[in-house]
């Protein structure tokens, strides 16, 4: 099962974004993250209508952040992406009528919400502005071994 990387992929884009001045174009994005600027545009458009960011059309144009990165949490963004699944495990359903079936995914299912929940409440601990700190870290200390931010 392939995973979704979006949230991950956004989170990029965002701290990208964070960190230089002035508009980023559909293409720039598009390229930095490997895929198609109608992808990031469909993206950012839902981004758009959340308030987290903002695009400026023609010349000079392109997508800016529009929110206070303290107050914008994982959770928000994992949210705006329309909640994708977060575990890729389910439940066998060959048989329902199956009492074994059914005992081991209500088992399952619990825990696989209580999973989610957790994770939900840790996504909602996480502001885009924490990432943006430790990303400063990172990028200093690489500074003093002369190396950007893409290069290991």
């Amino acid at each position: 099962m392939k995973r979704d990387s979006r949230l991950s992929g956004v989170l990029h884009v965002l701290l990208h974004m964070a960190q230089q001045p002035g508009p980023f174009t559909s293409e720039t994005m598009a390229k930095a993250m490997d895929t198609n600027p109608v992808v990031i545009r469909r993206v950012m458009a839902g981004l758009r209508e959340l308030g987290y960011v903002r695009s400026e059309k023609g010349h000079g144009g392109g997508w800016t952040l529009a929110c206070d990165l303290s107050k914008v949490t994982l959770r928000d963004i994992y949210i705006a992406l329309g909640s994708p699944s977060l575990l890729a495990m389910g439940n066998r359903t060959e048989a329902p009528g199956c009492l074994v079936e059914q005992t081991v995914n209500a088992a399952l299912d619990r825990t696989f919400d209580d999973a989610e929940a957790l994770l939900l409440a840790r996504f909602g601990e996480v502001t885009l502005a924490m990432l943006v700190d430790d990303l400063r870290k990172r990028l200093g200390s690489r500074k003093h071994q002369g190396m950007c931010a893409h290069h290991t």
